[in-house]
């Protein structure tokens, strides 16, 4: 098994970063390029589930949630559709103000290099939240 670990600062404050990566709309809005078309689904509570849906990549993830602390924490499960294992993903926000630093853990990955695509894909991913952040 392999982890990763990210950490960005946003020029947002903490409840505006929680409702970015919480809130069906704001996710399918950053999360993926819009020429996936991505569609997003969440019931943000413990136990509730989530997916992500790139229509027109032909790939998807989803999860159960196992921690919901707003604004601060979330944990989840995270599998990709058509893959065996289950990875955990864990979100902690720390607000400063009008800044937030984001803190990422990707624990229970398959492989190292398994753990190299998701670092490429979270990466991709959060290079795309400040300007969604800055258009709020």
């Amino acid at each position: 098994m392999s982890s990763l670990h990210i950490t960005r600062t946003l020029a947002a404050d903490v409840e505006r970063v929680w409702e970015a990566i919480t809130e069906a709309e704001a996710l399918a809005a950053w999360f993926w390029p819009p020429r996936l078309a991505p569609k997003v689904s969440t019931d943000l509570r413990v136990g509730g589930s989530f997916r992500i849906d790139a229509t027109q990549g032909g790939f998807a993830a989803s999860g159960i949630y196992e921690e919901v602390t707003p604004p601060t924490r979330l944990v989840m499960t995270w599998r990709w559709d058509g893959e065996d294992t289950e990875s955990v993903v864990t979100i902690e926000l720390i607000g400063r103000g009008d800044v937030t630093d984001l803190d990422l853990r990707h624990d229970r990955i398959a492989s190292d290099d398994v753990r190299d695509q998701h670092m490429q894909g979270w990466n991709d991913c959060f290079d795309r939240l400040p300007g969604f952040l800055a258009d709020a």
